[in-house]
């Protein structure tokens, strides 16, 4: 038998914004320079959108984010109405989120394991490493099976990203899986919607592998990118004015972004995002979406630049400040719910 016990000892315990008042500390970086006063900014701004209670926000998820100990941040959000839809990655929602929320854990891994000279005997473990962060790879096929189990109950049908999560919500719900904070869990209870553009891009992809392979062709469920598209945009167009929120940058922000223009095109005159902050250690230089700036967005259309903010930091560093500040700031009091999932479906309302 394989003893990776010997690995997987210390956890990673996710940081709780509500514990820790950063408002004196993030306040004085307005005083400040560099990397800091643009921190500040941006938390003021993220405020400013807890403030304008007409406007919707969009938060946008890349990179190892909930793995690292920051999911209860995203699950604060959205229970305390800070947020209104979530674009992510998938391996946030589905590897890290949904994973937990099967009573899986992530692992702290020995500085000695950064060096990569043990990865060899990792994978002749099955443990995974994400840094210096570790997973156990046989809890991570249980997820992925429980992905097919949950596909193969549903109806055949194209489905987008939303409404399978939406399904992923319930069954934990269902299934009693209500022990542990989890954003997919808790967007199925408040009506926000989550979007996974890239959605077999991670665990999910291999469940619905496995649920497609074994079935004839029409009597299998797909996913739909387009329709998430579809969706996203319809909540613009009924929604009006909008902030975003961007953890990382990738397929997320530009998902987001994007749509402004594709309201234009079906016809639509909506505002541009209104507000716009974005936390990422991409360089702007090359080109890369990660990186471009939200000024550079504003030549196409996507975002006003009145209230926009980028800020070159690593996530697990500024995150936890700028929603931590807007959350003591408690102006998210006064917003009210929005229950963005009922407007797509009435369905999908996170109450059946």
């Amino acid at each position: 038998m394989r003893d990776k016990t010997r690995f997987l000892q210390q956890t990673i315990e996710h940081v709780e914004i509500t514990q820790h008042d950063v408002r004196p500390l993030v306040a004085s970086f307005r005083h400040s320079a560099f990397s800091a006063r643009d921190l500040y900014r941006a938390a003021d701004i993220y405020d400013k959108m807890m403030q304008d209670t007409e406007c919707g926000v969009i938060l946008c998820l890349a990179g190892s984010l909930v793995s690292a100990g920051l999911k209860r941040i995203v699950v604060d959000l959205v229970r305390h109405n800070m947020v209104d839809a979530i674009v992510s990655t998938g391996a946030n929602i589905v590897d890290q989120d949904f994973f937990e929320a099967l009573g899986f854990r992530h692992y702290v891994a020995e500085d000695r394991l950064k060096s990569g000279l043990f990865d060899d005997e990792l994978r002749k473990l099955a443990i995974d490493r994400i840094y210096d962060t570790l997973i156990d790879e046989d809890e991570l096929r249980i997820c992925d099976d429980t992905i097919m189990q949950i596909a193969d109950g549903l109806e055949p049908r194209p489905y987008s990203s939303r409404e399978f999560i939406q399904e992923m919500g319930a069954w934990l719900e269902k299934n009693g899986r209500t022990q542990t904070d989890s954003i997919v869990l808790e967007c199925y209870r408040k009506g926000v919607p989550i979007f996974v553009p890239a959605f077999s891009d991670c665990s999910a992809g291999f469940g619905l592998v496995a649920h497609q392979a074994k079935r004839a062709e029409g009597e299998h469920l797909g996913i739909d990118s387009v329709k998430d598209f579809h969706e996203i945009t319809q909540l613009k167009v009924q929604c009006g004015d909008t902030g975003l929120l961007m953890i990382g940058g990738g397929v997320p922000k530009n998902f987001a972004q994007d749509v402004v223009v594709a309201a234009e095109i079906l016809g639509h005159e909506v505002p541009m995002h209104k507000y716009a902050v974005q936390v990422t250690v991409a360089d702007v230089r090359d080109g890369a979406l990660s990186g471009s700036t939200l000024k550079e967005a504003c030549s196409w259309g996507k975002v006003d630049i009145a209230y926009e903010q980028m800020v070159f930091s690593e996530a697990t560093l500024a995150f936890p400040l700028i929603a931590g500040y807007a959350y003591h700031q408690g102006n998210w009091r006064n917003r009210p719910e929005r229950r963005w999932s009922a407007l797509l479906s009435p369905a999908a309302t996170g109450t059946s």
